[in-house]
């Protein structure tokens, strides 16, 4: 039977209490940044992507121009070797004390004059020559800096499983950091774990600990890979500290819900989103992902804790403190895709230091960082049972009772579009013929199963954004519905006695001449009051297919382009979006890449700032000799960019 007690938050009977307010106050004036930089990957250590630089603002942001523009430096080690080429370029910069730090696809890290994009150094830790990393190829979205007054390091996951410490200064590896600068980030891990099946996410820093989560290849045909552990090191020596096993031990918590000892061979259960961390607290929060291999579990029955859960740990041992499991049993890829935001907001008129989580189900889960106490109640729902051979679902899963979904969910006859009483009949017709039902619906071995929002649906790594003087949360998500089933393997392939057919690409079956049978907005941004719980707007990213041949005559609004990587950066009055448009956009924008810009109080749209290529990356922003700029990286492998915008 599944562990009836992983179905609620667990919350420890006694927190450890902060030494001193002296000794908090301190340390968080360490971690807090000065006004107008970016010194963490989302700005600040709360993750919120907001800024209070207010030069540019809704009344002058039209007449932004290209400030500067950067050449990663990889471009010739790329255009040398196919198969060096990097991914879509979605690194964030970091400012700090008048210097711009960024890291290439490449993972070559360098410093730029803030001012005019002018490279100051560059150091090639040559990672590439391990090979391309199988989970996500050559990817690079950030790295983490620390300093303690007299010296100052940028640490940095590598593409081949190390941890790199580079003095900001000079660019020279820290060779007192580890071996000769780097740290290996499997050491530890249950299996052992190539280099290329092991992609380090961002690293996190929390005091003098350097948290660095895993991913590890999860789409695979067997049922024994190695766990995604998270690792936590001394920032000065690399010396390892601690690990948290997020597929738990024998004699740890959550070992029974994994049943048949499956937890001694199963894997994946990855914390790719990356951290966040509380200084007051010293609590690290981590968000993970769905264990191997994704969609089928029969080899792996129980509630599988500490899959898609958050986790709350003390950043000086890696002990937990509390933890809520949004999916139980995962067979849906409902990865958490992003790391948690900490924000201060009031429920009825009770002050809450709360820490909020995004998901790609479209639910935004708001928790007393401390307690790991719900907000608003979290329901314990009745779902459908899988009927899969060898599969066991969890009975129920837990559905937050506010705010209320920013995102379409579920396959079912009140998602399906109605333009026009024609379209409306056809698109029952295609999903009569679908497996389909609301969220949680299992997969079919019998025929295919429309997901919606999708597995790249909903709010995904670029996150969202958070106004900390109003406590409203900005979400960019899509609704990207994806067809699947599962398929038998073939026992020379591996153990796994199913996997995932991917039927998108199938004659139409989930469209209507190109035309997605599911209801618009495709992408949307959304702004929720987590005062109340409530939305306040919704606001479409983009005009969306309103002039594709069954669509054209109607006069329709915009419908949101189908995107991919949204991210947001929050200002004074702003709220701008990056995004990829992937399909069906509409004539005006197919050509264009565009950053999207709102009044965060309305939701009205402002500007649109058209760049030379697309943006896949979040925003930041920072003040440099008296001028506000906004950088964002553009591109993909050797034609990325970065791309510096400001006032004339």
């Amino acid at each position: 039977m599944m562990s009836h007690s992983s179905r609620r938050p667990a919350v420890l009977a006694t927190l450890a209490v902060t030494a001193a307010v002296s000794a908090a106050s301190y340390l968080i004036a360490q971690t807090r940044p000065p006004a107008g930089e970016w010194r963490h990957y989302s700005g600040d250590t709360d993750g919120a992507k907001y800024s209070a630089l207010a030069q540019i603002d809704k009344d002058n942001v039209r007449n932004l121009r290209v400030a500067w523009r950067w050449q990663t430096p990889d471009r010739a080690l790329q255009l040398s070797d196919p198969q060096r080429r990097a991914g879509r370029n979605e690194q964030t910069p970091l400012m700090v004390n008048g210097t711009l730090y960024t890291v290439s696809g490449l993972g070559l890290v360098a410093a730029l004059d803030p001012g005019s994009g002018a490279t100051q150094w560059v150091y090639d830790p040559e990672s590439y020559h391990a090979g391309v990393p199988n989970n996500g190829g050559f990817l690079q979205r950030g790295f983490a800096y620390w300093a303690d007054g007299s010296r100052e390091r940028l640490l940095v996951g590598t593409a081949d499983a190390y941890l790199l410490s580079v003095d900001a200064r000079t660019g020279k590896p820290d060779l007192g950091f580890g071996t000769r600068g780097k740290a290996d980030l499997t050491i530890g891990i249950r299996d052992a774990v190539r280099a290329v099946n092991y992609t380090a996410r961002r690293p996190l820093v929390a005091g003098n600990v350097v948290v660095v989560g895993s991913s590890i290849l999860d789409y695979v045909f067997k049922k024994e890979e190695p766990p995604g552990y998270v690792h936590g090191f001394d920032v000065r020596t690399g010396k390892l500290l601690w690990t948290f096993n997020t597929i738990p031990r024998p004699g740890e918590l959550g070992y029974d819900t994994w049943l048949d000892n499956s937890a001694e061979y199963s894997g994946s259960t990855n914390v790719w989103a990356g951290g966040i961390y509380d200084p007051e607290l010293d609590y690290i929060y981590l968000p993970s992902s769905t264990p191997t291999n994704n969609y089928y579990g029969g080899h792996r029955l129980g509630d599988n804790l500490f899959a898609e859960s958050l986790i709350c740990v003390q950043a000086k041992t890696g002990r937990r403190v509390w933890h809520f499991q949004a999916v139980h049993h995962g067979i849906w890829d409902y990865d958490f895709p992003a790391h948690p935001i900490l924000g201060d907001i009031t429920v009825n008129g009770r002050r809450i230091k709360a820490v909020i989580q995004v998901s790609k189900q479209g639910f935004t889960y708001v928790f007393d960082r401390k307690t790991g106490q719900p907000v608003w109640p979290i329901e314990e729902r009745p779902v459908a049972a899988s009927t899969v051979p060898g599969e066991r679902t969890s009975p129920t899963q837990p559905f937050p009772t506010k705010p209320p979904a920013f995102e379409t969910q579920g396959s079912t006859e009140a998602n399906l579009i109605d333009f026009t009483p024609e379209l409306r009949k056809r698109a029952l017709e295609k999903l009569t013929a679908l497996e389909h039902g609301p969220l949680f619906t299992p997969l079919s071995a019998a025929k295919g199963n429309l997901l919606v929002p999708g597995i790249a649906g909903g709010a995904n790594w670029g996150g969202a954004g958070f106004d900390r003087e109003s406590g409203v949360l900005y979400v960019p998500s899509r609704t990207a519905p994806t067809l699947l089933s599962l398929v038998g393997v073939d026992p020379k392939q591996g153990d796994m006695r199913y996997v995932r057919a991917d039927l998108n690409s199938g004659a139409g079956m989930d469209s209507i001449d190109g035309l997605p049978i599911i209801k618009p907005p495709y992408s949307r941004l959304t702004a929720i009051d987590l005062n109340r719980g409530e939305h306040l707007w919704m606001a479409p990213l983009g005009s969306g297919p309103r002039d594709h041949p069954l669509l054209k005559d109607l006069n329709l609004p915009p419908l949101g382009d189908r995107m991919q990587g949204v991210s947001v950066l929050v200002t004074k009055t702003l709220v701008i979006a990056s995004a990829i448009p992937t399909a069906a956009p509409s004539a005006s924008e197919a050509t264009r890449r565009l950053l999207f810009v709102f009044d965060k109080q309305t939701g009205a749209p402002v500007h649109t700032v058209e760049l030379d290529a697309f943006s896949a990356a979040a925003p930041m922003t920072y003040m440099h000799r008296g001028k506000q700029y906004i950088v964002v990286a553009t591109g993909s492998g050797p034609n990325s960019e970065l791309v510096a915008l400001s006032l004339p």
